[in-house]
């Protein structure tokens, strides 16, 4: 009897599937998409309704002859690519190349978590190829090819070979650009803060004392403290005043969870909390929804599927959590009714549910000895996450105490005025606390305060005078760079990690401590296509686009009419980039090494294949040599430099320089001071350490040392 065909995106997720489904059942993977556009031409033709010219990669010919194979020897073929559009485009694609004489019955099958009970119910539902979803795709996919293949070959005349140019990408990097010139234009603001240390009349220890921050005048109103002189004045007056309680204000402060992740906010406080790339991060995630082994309980997903911007949670998943928050922590942790979250982001839509554990009962620690190191903390902070969105608020006592300071000389009454917050109930805070950006930190309330009550007499200790300027806006990490790019509706969840590499592979920013920095390319490859091409750079015009493709999907709106009219504006601005934007000269990196043959300092170039270094005496020295940055260590095993590398997989890596006679390399990088114990290589740790790989000596690191070396 012939088997039943099941098509899916990976191996290890038809694994998973093929444990779940048992006999009777063939489990094939695509590996991703088995048609796309050519590489080596535009492959739309915008003379013909911008039709796409679909091809078969050469290195999937031999998969679909494979497939192709499967389908011949099956009696039914199940399609079962991921849920959302992209997932729909590849089971379209698919149909369209393996499709045989016969008439083997295709089926679509949609579901959001691999489990066994999840996968059976998919398999009673079928249906047809949503086509309306993959023609959002595909009008995506073309305006995207469009903007890339022709606009990117404009940056190589203009400005150098091997720029590219996107629809998402470029206005990432406009965001980053024009928050590095607020900060340039920013100009300081002096400012003086005061404080008031007090203890009440009749307190003789300074362990009763407390500090009182100074605001204004008594009836309310602020007074800023420019320089000082005012801030001189003004102490000497708070210095003779009578101090005394003027009004004690108590109250509770509940405090909600936060929702479920969705991607956007998966990839946030992965960088908050653990400092993961959102490439990495959706790494492990797929990892995690496509199943992996779990001793006695076999294989299965972990989480649902990581691709989604709905805070949904499905019934039976809340009827869970609340009920493993109920045995765990007890009835006063639950809330009456579950908690219901709406959605927040602008055109949310793709998949129905919110990234969660796919059993609440699976607790991280149960298998942790399943998971390596990486895989198990995003699993403990999804997990987390998700019981913690359902668990009880946390409630708090705040007290602020107002202060009056009476002054009789001028007479003025000032208003000074200090809090705390003492933690009344925990509720989800047992559990989970949201991680928060720099520029969203908030200072702790002050310390305990003694028993006070109103027109309690207060004895000053002293009239603390601070400067301060005001800062400028923070740079973007790669938590808040995503956070206003869904904001602002740009992109969507599986664009947010492969815009944030390529606009790091391509050297527009650069990271350093974590936060983006444009580079000179970046700004200017920005403010030509700025200048060049309005609408593409326009933020809410990018934002406008992803709506329109929402409605090709929802609505069935003519796709071809979105692209016209994306691409015919972006026609005619390419046309008169052609002619009047002028070649931008970029000044070469001089570096620090000597011409093997002239003896002159050479220069970093680019090339088609990357960069390189070249003598600066051409033409009359032709010298070339293979750019490499120096980490300043040397090599545990012979001895010459390590340098930095990039792997095939884009991860960045240090090898020696002696390569291929010395195979040494390792991902950790390598710091230039030996240990002082062994004299073996000492590598940067993630919690700010460096310990030695030869005998395991651990120092405190220091930021400066963890840099690499710019000489190349």
């Amino acid at each position: 009897m012939k088997e039943k065909l099941v098509i899916v995106e990976s191996p290890a997720k038809a694994r998973t599937l093929a444990k779940i489904l048992g006999k009777g059942f063939n489990l094939k993977a695509s590996m991703g998409h088995v048609r796309d556009l050519p590489k080596s031409q535009i492959g739309v033709d915008t003379e013909n309704n911008f039709t796409p010219k679909y091809v078969i990669p050469t290195d999937k010919k031999k998969l679909v002859t494979e497939l192709k194979a499967a389908v011949a020897e099956a009696s039914c073929v199940f399609l079962a690519t991921d849920p959302d559009r992209e997932g729909e485009a590849i089971s379209w694609h698919l149909s369209e190349v393996i499709k045989g004489k016969n008439d083997i019955p295709y089926s679509r099958v949609v579901f959001h978590e691999i489990t066994e009970e999840a996968i059976k119910e998919a398999f009673k539902h079928p249906r047809q190829i949503d086509i309306q979803l993959v023609n959002a795709q595909q009008a995506r996919r073309v305006v995207d090819r469009l903007v890339g293949y022709k606009i990117s070959p404009l940056l190589w005349r203009k400005v150098k070979r091997g720029l590219s140019a996107g629809r998402v990408q470029s206005v990432a990097v406009r965001i980053v650009v024009d928050r590095e010139r607020e900060i340039q234009a920013f100009k300081p603001v002096e400012y003086w803060n005061l404080q008031a240390e007090l203890t009440k009349q009749a307190e003789s220890s300074k362990k009763a004392a407390f500090t009182a921050a100074f605001v204004g005048l008594i009836d309310g109103s602020k007074i800023e403290i420019h320089n000082e002189m005012e801030s001189t004045a003004l102490k000497t007056n708070l210095e003779k005043s009578e101090f005394g309680v003027y009004k004690i204000t108590t109250k509770k402060v509940n405090r909600s969870p936060a929702p479920p992740f969705i991607t956007s906010t998966l990839q946030q406080e992965a960088w908050r909390q653990l400092r993961y790339s959102a490439s990495r991060t959706m790494m492990l995630a797929q990892q995690l929804y496509e199943g992996l082994t779990m001793g006695s309980e076999g294989n299965g997903g972990l989480i649902t599927y990581m691709r989604t911007d709905s805070t949904n949670i499905a019934a039976s998943a809340l009827s869970e959590t609340r009920d493993f928050i109920k045995e765990k922590y007890g009835e006063n942790y639950l809330p009456v009714k579950a908690r219901v979250f709406s959605k927040t982001v602008k055109g949310a839509q793709e998949a129905h549910e919110a990234i969660r554990p796919t059993s609440t009962k699976r607790e991280p620690v149960s298998v942790k000895e399943y998971l390596n190191d990486a895989q198990f903390k995003l699993y403990d902070l999804i997990w987390k996450r998700m019981v913690a969105s359902q668990m009880a608020n946390a409630i708090y006592d705040n007290i602020s105490v107002d202060v009056e300071a009476k002054c009789s000389s001028p007479k003025t009454s000032y208003l000074l005025r200090t809090g705390s917050t003492k933690l009344d109930f925990p509720g989800y805070t047992t559990l989970y606390i949201e991680g928060r950006d720099e520029d969203e930190k908030e200072d702790e309330k002050g310390a305990t305060l003694p028993t006070l009550i109103k027109n309690d007499l207060l004895k000053l200790i002293k009239i603390s005078a601070d400067k301060h300027f005001t800062q400028p806006p923070s740079r973007y990490t790669e938590a808040t760079l995503i956070k206003v790019l869904e904001q602002k509706g740009i992109g969507r969840p599986s664009t947010y990690a492969p815009t944030l590499s390529t606009i790091q592979d391509r050297e527009y920013v650069i990271r350093t401590k974590g936060a983006f920095t444009p580079t000179e390319l970046g700004f200017v490859v920005n403010d030509l296509l700025t200048k060049s091409f309005p609408d593409l750079m326009n933020i809410e015009f990018t934002a406008r686009m992803e709506l329109e493709l929402d409605e090709i999907a929802s609505e069935n709106k003519d796709w071809v009419k979105v692209v016209r009219d994306y691409y015919e504006p972006m026609a005619k601005d390419l046309a008169n980039a052609q002619e009047q934007v002028e070649r931008v000269k970029m000044a070469d990196e001089i570096t620090e090494e000597k011409c093997p043959k002239c003896g002159k300092f050479m220069a970093v170039k680019s090339g088609r294949f990357g960069k390189f270094l070249a003598c600066t005496g051409y033409p009359e020295c032709k010298s070339t040599k293979p750019y490499q940055v120096k980490t300043g260590a040397k090599c545990p095993e012979c001895g010459k430099e390590l340098v930095q590398r990039i792997s095939k997989a884009k991860r960045r890596f240090y090898g020696c320089s002696g390569y291929p006679d010395c195979k040494f390399a390792t991902f950790t990088q390598p710091l230039p001071k030996a240990c002082p114990d062994c004299g073996g290589l000492m590598v940067a740790q993630r919690n700010k350490t460096a310990k030695c790989l030869k005998c395991s000596h651990t120092e405190k690191l220091e930021d400066e040392k963890t840099a690499v070396s710019p000489t190349t």
